[in-house]
């Protein structure tokens, strides 16, 4: 079966072809046809994976079949003011932010999970905490904590916002934001992305209480849910 793709923009740029053709032995899946896409121009592979494809001038989902006879066009991402998924800062967080950097015509379900600074733990008073990271590598975990997602859950987008400095009770901490095309991947996705931000995103926090101050970070290590899988498998 022979499917002609028309380009646009910048991917017809990076690409230097307006269409291009592939072929397959069956009738693809939208996502077959960007995973050809990204083999056969991986020098644009980044803006492939984040382009749209339409079908017969209306945009596709990832599950969506293609025949023969269809007009199929893989619409660019708009660059330039595109915000980074994942970022830590010092200024205060939004989840109407994170939510509209992974909405997306694909997504059936969007999740965020916002994590607040608590007044009471285990009955001891927190007067404020003190968020301290190291950014350039932890927005390269995140990252990986994405990937991993995407292998889990295929068709899902991310996006992390951690905090750093002091902040008050209440105050947002940290706030994840998962698009998926069904809803039931949209909470395994999220619980798994803050449990792994937890294990290998170095970020700590200072506990400043009434009587004391201690500081905390992550304490569970990077193989922790591997060797859990690893267990359930029967594995040592």
């Amino acid at each position: 079966m022979k499917i002609t793709v028309k380009f646009f923009a910048g991917i017809a740029e990076i690409t230097g072809k307006r269409e291009h053709e592939l072929h397959f032995d069956h009738s693809p899946r939208v996502e077959d046809l960007v995973n050809a896409l990204v083999l056969d121009f991986p020098q644009a592979a980044e803006m492939i994976k984040r382009a749209m494809v339409s079908i017969n001038h209306d945009y596709a989902k990832p599950e969506q079949n293609i025949t023969e006879n269809d007009e199929v066009a893989l619409i660019p991402p708009v660059s330039g003011g595109e915000e980074p998924l994942f970022e830590v800062t010092t200024e205060p967080l939004s989840a109407d932010r994170l939510i509209a950097k992974v909405s997306n015509p694909y997504a059936g379900a969007i999740l965020t999970f916002v994590g607040t600074v608590r007044e009471f733990t285990h009955g001891k008073r927190t007067v404020y905490l003190e968020y301290e990271a190291y950014p350039e590598m932890a927005v390269k975990k995140m990252e990986e904590i994405a990937n991993e997602i995407k292998e889990k859950w295929p068709g899902t987008k991310v996006a992390m916002s951690h905090r750093v400095g002091k902040l008050a009770i209440e105050e947002i901490s940290v706030i994840i934001a998962v698009a998926t095309p069904h809803r039931d991947a949209g909470f395994e996705a999220g619980r798994y992305a803050i449990e792994r931000l937890k294990q290998i995103v170095p970020v700590w926090k200072k506990e400043i209480w009434e009587d004391g101050e201690e500081w905390i970070g992550h304490q569970e290590g990077p193989w922790k849910i591997q060797n859990e899988e690893d267990g359930q498998n029967g594995s040592k």
